[in-house]
């Protein structure tokens, strides 16, 4: 686990022993962070030896254990209304998020999306809209929510990347350019200003760069030869977004069947986290976040039926396998060398943009947008759709 002292708090008041009597050997994880940090397993190892006179247990979790018992990442309903001006440019933007909090967990239900939460996405938004408002509408928790790879970044920025392309694409503009005129120009905002937490960070050392922001989506969109013709059925979509401090954009190529078969030829990832001590490991979690974020974005749901999960294995929580993964993921560092950048994350900044910029792909190459995931089978009869005008 990777919370040795609530573990020890957790088994002194279970066991009803002095907390000095319960030894935590802490070793090394190797994954599963955020869902470590609740120890209900170790507590349920503990309850077992209690009962075998204290004799050593070894506790082993089925996989059906594992998902229809766990701490689910949020559900969340995102909503936005925006418009541009007369020059194609974004005038005016109401995003309201309804997502249950974290919270719930530790005290009574707050209804609310947290501080923390809100300024994953929202009230840290980089953006030169003129017109700018974020509303919390209550959402109440109807089961245990855990943390997951970005959190509340997920349902953030798929929201506000895809309405991004929707409003390019109302307004008859390139997505990228548009993506750019939303961002702004390069300039430093103090979160202190946004009242967002910056992720626990100094605000003077980790400001807002909407410059470096703009630099990771101009170097994905580089990368993968955006502005191309494609023809009818493939397409390129782009999303960017800062989280954890670290900046990342992402440009998706798919290409549909007319069966509404999803492939994905290529992704091109720019992540600037300041200088990379190992280029290796930065490389190797841009890429594993593709993956995870396309297998979310495609299949990934938990549904609930009579109070409890119905998926229960990998037969029907369906995770990307080989022929599901992108023939070429091309990561491209920014600012790599520049030590006189503070150290950003690498372990959650690569996913919250992966599904926004694989549903922008899907319109570009089908007409059909996608604003609710899973995908599933959303893109069967796309084409004859198409045809009919739909």
């Amino acid at each position: 686990m990777q919370a040795p002292q609530a573990t020890r708090d957790l088994l002194a008041g279970l066991l009803k022993l002095p907390e000095e009597r319960v030894t935590i050997h802490q070793t090394l994880l190797g994954g599963g962070f955020g869902r470590k940090s609740k120890p209900d397993f170790v507590a349920e190892a503990a309850v077992l030896s209690r009962a075998l006179d204290g004799k050593p247990v070894k506790l082993t979790w089925t996989r059906e254990d594992d998902i229809v018992n766990d701490y689910f990442h949020t559900v969340s309903l995102e909503r936005i209304e925006a418009a541009v001006d007369a020059a194609g440019k974004p005038l005016a933007w109401l995003h309201r998020s309804a997502a249950p909090s974290i919270a719930s967990l530790f005290g009574p239900d707050p209804k609310h999306q947290r501080d923390f939460e809100l300024g994953q996405g929202l009230t840290d938004l980089a953006t030169a809209v003129p017109h700018y408002r974020v509303e919390n509408p209550e959402a109440p928790a109807h089961t245990r929510i855990g943390w997951f790879r970005s959190v509340y970044n997920i349902p953030h920025a798929f929201a506000t990347q895809s309405a991004v392309a929707e409003l390019a694409h109302a307004a008859g503009r390139d997505p990228k350019d548009f993506l750019l005129d939303f961002i702004g120009p390069a300039r430093r905002i103090d979160p202190v200003t946004m009242k967002t937490p910056n992720y626990g960070e100094d605000p003077a050392r980790y400001p807002l760069d909407a410059g470096r922001l703009r630099r990771v989506a101009e170097v994905a969109a580089q990368g993968a030869g955006w502005g191309r013709t494609l023809p009818r059925g493939k397409g390129l979509g782009i999303a960017a977004h800062r989280s954890f401090v670290s900046y990342v954009a992402v440009v998706v190529e798919v290409e549909v069947g007319d069966d509404g078969t999803l492939s994905i030829p290529r992704v091109d990832i720019a992540v600037d986290c300041g200088p990379q001590v190992n280029p290796e490991r930065v490389r190797s979690q841009m890429e594993g976040a593709v993956i995870q974020g396309l297998g979310l974005a495609a299949t990934g749901e938990i549904r609930f039926a009579e109070g409890r999960a119905v998926q229960s294995n990998f037969h029907d929580y369906l995770l990307p396998r080989i022929d599901a993964a992108p023939r070429a993921i091309h990561v491209h560092a920014v600012g790599a060398d520049d030590y006189a950048l503070p150290l950003g994350g690498v372990g959650e900044p690569g996913l919250p943009p992966v599904a926004p910029a694989l549903t922008n792909a899907i319109f570009a190459a089908t007409g059909k947008r996608i604003r609710s995931l899973p995908i599933g089978r959303q893109l069967a009869g796309w084409r004859d759709a198409g045809k009919a005008g739909g």
